[in-house]
């Protein structure tokens, strides 16, 4: 399973974004990122995501 964390990506939100792959979580992440923070995903930003998802 792979977690990203959206605290670890500078943002002051407990939310733990999980998946069975990479591309799974930053699809997520895209979504949250919009829904709940107002920002557009970029291709840079999902760059610099992948970098600080977990495995567990």
């Amino acid at each position: 399973m792979k977690t990203l964390h959206c605290r670890d990506a500078g943002f002051d939100c407990n939310e733990v974004i999980r998946g069975e792959t990479e591309g799974e979580v930053l699809s997520q992440a895209a979504t949250h990122a919009r829904e709940v923070h107002g920002i557009n995903p970029t291709p840079e930003l999902s760059e610099e995501l992948s970098y600080i998802i977990k495995e567990e």
